[in-house]
């Protein structure tokens, strides 16, 4: 029986990710944690956990006997460039945390399975535009560069110590459960929250900024796929390309027009502008396919109509309130 540690469970994955996981496992083998509010998402216990902590963090691993841990935990692209010290450290020391505490425990006769997210920030200008699984990689910010060092460090520890850790470098995440993260794709989210109030839309990626996303419930799959997969399969342990669908604001824009005539769009490039440069415009992720069977299920236009339909449960929420 698995007995499951989601940290960053307040964050836009995890809320979601650990309701998926008490789903398959029962809530009372599934913890979350974060650093605020106690929000169970489906789970039986929430725990107040520094993921900065190693200490806290490993006696928790040990009283609760947990045998994987989520680290979801981290400062992102937007954000991180407002604090990179802060990002690096987070980013960083936390991962470090975990690896150090799964060393411990192969040691012990107790491992841990570990999976900890990569991104698209990983990759830099230099990248070819359909990203292949091995590529250049020279990011141009602190969370890319974050995330790069986080995949060479998941491969380290599993070459030299038998840590069993898994990677996925996750597109843009769109989903309408919570709010964005501060991320350089939260446009895609911010988007459908405008239309359905109907205000017009103040773009910060110009029109023709074409990026890899995915929408939640796929990244959720490909997570749980992953970590489920047979040891065997799980050939890459850096971080593996998992890939969506790939649109441009222009694009998302009509999508949502041909759904709401009325909607307008305006573009207004900001910083983060010159971070979404220097990704690649799609992912080719045949190796997840290869080795675990990954295949993405949802597309542009079933993602629109979901996004919309649910958002607006939000927006009237919002007003009735």
């Amino acid at each position: 029986m698995e007995r499951i540690l989601i940290i960053g469970a307040n964050g836009q994955i995890g809320s979601e990710l650990v309701s998926a996981l008490a789903q398959q496992h029962g809530a009372a083998n599934v913890i979350a944690s974060d650093i605020g509010a106690d929000n169970l998402y489906g789970a039986a216990r929430y725990a107040r956990l520094d993921v900065l902590d190693k200490d806290a963090l490993a006696r928790l691993v040990e009283q609760e006997g947990v045998t994987q841990v989520y680290q979801l935990a981290a400062l992102l692209s937007a954000t991180g460039e407002k604090a990179p010290l802060k990002a690096w450290t987070l980013n960083m020391d936390g991962l470090l945390n975990i690896l150090e505490i799964a060393r411990e425990r192969v040691e012990a006769g107790k491992p841990l399975k570990v999976f900890w997210p990569s991104s698209i920030a990983a990759f830099g200008p230099n990248t070819p535009g359909d990203a292949p699984q091995y590529a250049v990689m020279d990011p141009t910010s602190i969370y890319g560069i974050s995330k790069l060092a986080g995949e060479r460090l998941c491969e380290y520890y599993h070459a030299k110590y038998g840590v069993d850790v898994r990677s996925i470098r996750y597109p843009g995440i769109i989903s309408f459960k919570s709010p964005p993260g501060g991320g350089t794709t939260d446009y895609a989210i911010a988007i459908f929250h405008a239309a359905l109030k109907g205000e017009t839309y103040e773009c910060f990626l110009g029109p023709d900024t074409t990026l890899p996303m995915i929408y939640m419930p796929d990244a959720i799959r490909a997570t749980i796929q992953l970590m489920d997969a047979p040891g065997e399969q799980v050939k890459i342990r850096s971080s593996y390309n998992v890939a969506g669908v790939s649109f441009n604001p222009r694009e998302l824009a009509g999508a949502i027009k041909a759904k709401l005539p009325a909607f307008e769009i305006a573009y207004k490039p900001d910083s983060r502008q010159q971070i979404a440069d220097s990704w690649p415009k799609s992912l080719d992720d045949e190796r997840a396919r290869q080795d675990w069977g990954w295949q993405s299920r949802v597309g542009v236009d079933e993602m629109v109509a979901d996004m919309l339909a649910n958002v607006q449960v939000s927006v009237d929420a919002a007003v009735q309130a």
